[in-house]
């Protein structure tokens, strides 16, 4: 499914690949997969009322079952991305999707806690590197002065696929029982998978002997990231800011249907629909604020992290306040608390498109995938894995309401972070450039030449 050189369009980087109507047909199907990779992930948070009873689970052992999938995720998407960006983006996405869906179908086959885990774990394989390498896919099919709105738009999708996901998981459980949850959710992927077949792939980019040779091993490619790491100040400093407040974004996500069952006194299949509503305010928040940033950025690129950074304060103040009202004597109400969770569900994703366009402007063109892995792997091992386990182990501790409280403070740490990485923005953006122009040029004489993604 490669492509030569004549299928792109000639020109610069704010031209189609191909041509819109592929590139629109790609992005569709790349964020219908996305959504299905986020109902298989997060169908389970709404199955922990279900899961308590029938188990006797521990705060920290549901928390746990959330984290796993972030895991497997964060050790297997660099070697995935890295054979995506060398061979194929769109059979490597096949082949994840396959192995994601068959894996969520298994879960209802489960019988113990271990068991369950060990199916969750495997959910977490399939879907490792599928962010990284469709977001590369999308940033190569469409004009550069798009990105940071697509990938908002596609990072977004993960957001709905997690209000389906919360929604889904309640209701299928309350109808036919926890178990068919899980079968229900993993028929689409399999779908999808098969008609994913049919979008363009493209060539990869030509590189230089060195960056080749770096890439064709694990120890070459651990030693380029590195690198990469080293050189790029802004990268450094996002794979800092992006987990901590996903720290944040998870925990919410994954407690808030246990939270409103507990406190709220509603029944696992209602706080499950309430719960999606936090999260599809998320889904929004993340589309409205890639395109705040995306606007703000346009004469300083550095405005694009000065704006996330605030957006995360804000958001973390919200919710704070939202949970911890009553230490202060606030009676706020529970409707009146449910719309500041609903506010904070709209600022807490604010991140999610920013960091990826802003990663993939740092990276060189022929690793975007696995630079945008690199990312992922922090995402998900130092955050999305964090934060459920964090927030169910001091649940246990502390209580619920009171371990919710306290995870904001992970959003104040991400927008220091996002802050540092602005001061360096602009000038690792410019490097990025100037490199990927040398390293095509300078391409040994007989390699083949490809419009740069």
């Amino acid at each position: 499914m490669d492509l030569h050189s004549h299928d792109a369009k000639p020109g610069t980087a704010d031209g189609y690949l191909i041509g819109p109507r592929q590139a629109w047909f790609a992005f569709a199907m790349t964020i219908g997969l996305m959504m299905v990779d986020y109902i298989d992930r997060q169908v389970i948070v709404s199955l922990f009322p279900h899961l308590k009873e029938a188990w006797g689970l521990s705060d920290k052992q549901l928390g746990a079952l959330v984290s796993a999938v972030s895991v497997t995720v964060a050790l297997g998407a660099i070697p995935i991305a890295l054979f995506a960006d060398r061979f194929s983006r769109v059979k490597s996405i096949v082949a994840m999707a396959t192995i994601w869906s068959l894996a969520s179908i298994s879960c209802m086959f489960t019988r113990n806690y271990g068991q369950l885990l060990a199916a969750r774990a495997a959910v977490g394989l399939g879907e490792a590197g599928y962010g990284s390498v469709g977001a590369a896919l999308i940033a190569s099919h469409f004009p550069a002065r798009m990105r940071g709105a697509l990938m908002a738009a596609f990072f977004a999708s993960a957001s709905v696929g997690s209000v389906l996901g919360v929604m889904l998981g309640g209701l299928i459980a309350a109808k036919w029982g926890w178990q068919a949850a899980f079968g229900v959710v993993g028929v689409p992927g399999l779908i999808l998978a098969l008609l994913y077949t049919r979008v363009r792939d493209y060539r990869t980019v030509a590189l230089t002997p060195s960056i080749e040779q770096a890439t064709r091993s694990t120890q070459g490619t651990a030693r380029a990231i590195v690198k990469r790491l080293a050189r790029s100040r802004t990268l450094l400093w996002v794979c800092i800011g992006a987990p901590a407040q996903l720290i944040l974004v998870s925990a919410i996500w994954a407690w808030m249907p246990s939270y409103l069952n507990r406190m709220h006194g509603m029944a696992p299949e209602q706080a499950g629909v309430k719960a999606a509503l936090v999260v599809l305010c998320g889904a929004l928040g993340s589309v409205v604020w890639g395109a705040v940033a995306d606007r703000a950025g346009r004469k300083n690129p550095a405005a694009k992290l000065h704006v996330t950074a605030a957006v995360c304060v804000a958001s973390a103040a919200v919710l704070a306040f939202a949970f911890g009202a009553g230490h202060l004597g606030l009676d706020l109400g529970k409707q009146a608390q449910f719309a500041l969770f609903a506010l904070g569900g709209f600022l807490m994703t604010c991140t999610v498109g920013v960091v990826a366009a802003v990663v993939i402007d740092v990276i060189h063109p022929g690793i975007r995938a696995t630079g945008a892995s690199v990312l992922s792997l922090f995402q998900n091992l130092l955050g999305l894995a964090v934060g459920p386990l964090i927030a169910g182990a001091l649940s246990d501790l502390w209580t619920l309401q009171n371990a919710l409280m306290v995870m904001p403070v992970f959003g104040l740490l991400a927008a220091w972070a996002f802050m540092v990485a602005s001061r360096s923005y602009g000038a690792d953006l410019q490097s990025a450039g100037d490199s990927a122009d040398e390293d095509i040029h300078a391409a040994p004489a007989g390699a083949p030449r490809s419009v740069p993604a």
